[in-house]
């Protein structure tokens, strides 16, 4: 069962539950992944709502690494998410809140 106070999240994803964290090694491997960002930069530019595809693979990559699946990004966009494509920014946006202290109680 994911623990939201430590950032974690489950998701459905290619048909499996999954747990996805954000860990300090998943944030520093989308600090690289998004050109040096630092972490306030990672959370100012998800901030603003917009996201694509491959940001979201990236991120959600991250956190199914950060909670320990030794999953490439190649196998993570091959993943389906209940949905489609508002599925996969759900995911991402619950993470990402409970990474960086959103309000949801989920």
């Amino acid at each position: 069962m994911a623990n939201r106070h430590r950032g974690e999240i489950e998701a459905v994803l290619g048909g499996e539950k999954r747990r996805l964290v954000l860990t300090l090694g998943a944030l520093a491997e989308l600090e690289q992944a998004f050109g040096g960002e630092d972490m306030l930069a990672l959370a100012a530019r998800f901030e603003s709502g917009r996201i694509s595809a491959t940001d979201a693979v990236r991120v959600i990559g991250a956190g199914l690494r950060g909670a320990g699946a030794d999953i490439p990004d190649a196998e993570v966009a091959q993943l389906t998410a209940e949905g489609g494509a508002a599925g996969f920014i759900a995911v991402v946006a619950d993470l990402l809140s409970a990474t960086f202290g959103g309000s949801d109680s989920k």
